[in-house]
């Protein structure tokens, strides 16, 4: 008897096991990062493709759509990359992509080939990048779609366009709440969701700007947003102050309204993208990347969380938070979530928010069981994996984030390359 039980407990543990091995893991290949290897050379992502597999991935998201706005498939309405800004000793150049084929198609080819699943990385609502002497992408090659741009208010109290802000730098953001942006942004997804071998699309920047508490103002918002309300705004802008980069006292009713009506716009877009995937390709999953930081996410005008969630009794941060804000909760919209757990190489274990350990296990809180997660680092941004060398951290990292999480997510495949990486998970 007793060596049947101590059998049916080994037998136990052993699927326990098995369990964890099954859970996805996830790589992200950014599209400027990795240009110079796979932009004009299909062989190159089908050798890399049998060493991501061999590592112990079983899952790749190939950023598509980078934040110039141009796009590596075929689409009816955005324009084909053709080049991509990229650091050089010399400054940022442009670097060209000689070749012709579907760089999507190849990489699915080359990933089913290796046994792996492929998703398509589409970041959403940018349309340009501006370097240092380089304006680039979609907005600045058609200089009337610059009316589709984010407007924000500067530091001298004024509003400005994205796409004439020479004060920052990066992607050009576009405006969530323009009606002819967001139909553009279907179309193309729906173009997307017609690669019939695709595994998957994730969205990425589905948001407002990362710096977006001044962000959003544009007439057509001013419009929507007074409807929302039912009267003009007393203020416009409604943060009078610019620089809120972070909430810094108790918002006001109209400011909690504001709050709440660019979480709902993206929050209506994207049930708008679930329905234009699904009508393309029933069965075809449609994901969101989203930083796992949500304490400061309301800046970028997100709720990712569960709308079951109660907010305003589990976060400090949104002690504000109405009924009609927790209602913007988009995550029983999707079919699965990436979370980025960003933070530094001396930060794996916690349970709070700034540790890898502590996002993943806020983030099964804070999702209800609404939506799949997979969770994970940037190994190569962060404080501590600048330099590389620290291959040895990441199966810790790994095996804590999946204790916690649905599956790991990594962040990215450059930097597997660049710092020698390739047999860190094996």
């Amino acid at each position: 008897m007793k060596k049947t039980l101590l059998f049916l407990s080994l037998l136990g543990a052993l699927s326990c096991t098995a369990k964890v091995q099954e859970k996805p893991s996830f790589l992200w290949i950014e599209a400027s990062a990795n240009f110079g290897s796979y932009a004009s050379d299909a062989d190159s992502m089908a050798r890399d493709c049998k060493r991501i597999a061999a590592m112990g991935f079983t899952d790749i998201v190939v950023d598509v759509r980078p934040t110039s706005g141009d796009v590596l498939f075929k689409s009816r309405v955005a324009p084909q990359l053709r080049q991509i800004p990229g650091w050089s000793p010399n400054g940022y150049v442009l670097r060209e992509r000689t070749a012709d084929f579907d760089y999507l198609q190849a990489f699915i080819d080359a990933g089913h080939k290796a046994g792996l699943k492929v998703h398509a990385g589409v970041n959403m609502m940018v349309g340009g990048w501006k370097g240092p002497g380089i304006e680039h992408g979609m907005v600045y090659d058609k200089p009337e779609l610059q009316r589709w741009c984010a407007v924000d208010l500067k530091a001298d109290g004024n509003l400005l366009n994205h796409a004439k802000d020479s004060s920052t730098l990066g992607g050009r953001f576009l405006d969530p709440a323009n009606p002819e942006v967001q139909d553009f942004l279907l179309t193309m997804l729906e173009d997307l969701a017609s690669y019939k071998g695709l595994d998957g699309i994730v969205m990425d920047r589905c948001r407002y700007d990362d710096y977006a508490m001044d962000a959003g103002y544009s007439e057509e918002a001013r419009r929507q947003f007074a409807a929302y309300i039912g009267h003009e705004p007393e203020r416009w802008p409604v943060f009078t102050e610019p620089g809120h980069i972070f909430l810094d006292k108790e918002p006001d009713t109209l400011e909690v309204q504001w709050l709440t009506f660019r979480c709902k716009v993206i929050h209506d877009f994207v049930a708008r993208c679930v329905e234009t995937v699904h009508n393309t390709q029933k069965d075809l999953p449609l994901g969101i990347y989203v930083g796992a930081w949500f304490s400061e996410y309301y800046r970028s005008g997100v709720n990712w969380t569960s709308p079951s969630y109660d907010l305003a009794k589990e976060e400090p941060t949104f002690a504000w938070a109405t009924p009609e804000y927790q209602a913007t909760g988009f995550a029983d919209l999707v079919d699965f979530m990436l979370l980025g757990a960003y933070c530094p190489a001396a930060n794996v274990h916690g349970d709070t928010e700034k540790t890898m350990e502590g996002y993943a296990k806020l983030g099964r809180k804070r999702l209800c069981g609404d939506v799949k997660f997979y969770c994970g680092p940037d190994i190569g941004n962060e404080k501590g994996f600048e330099k590389g060398g620290r291959g040895d951290l990441l199966p810790e990292i790994k095996e804590t984030i999946m204790k916690e999480a649905d599956g790991f997510f990594l962040f990215d495949l450059c930097h597997i390359r660049a710092f020698d990486y390739w047999d860190a998970l094996n």
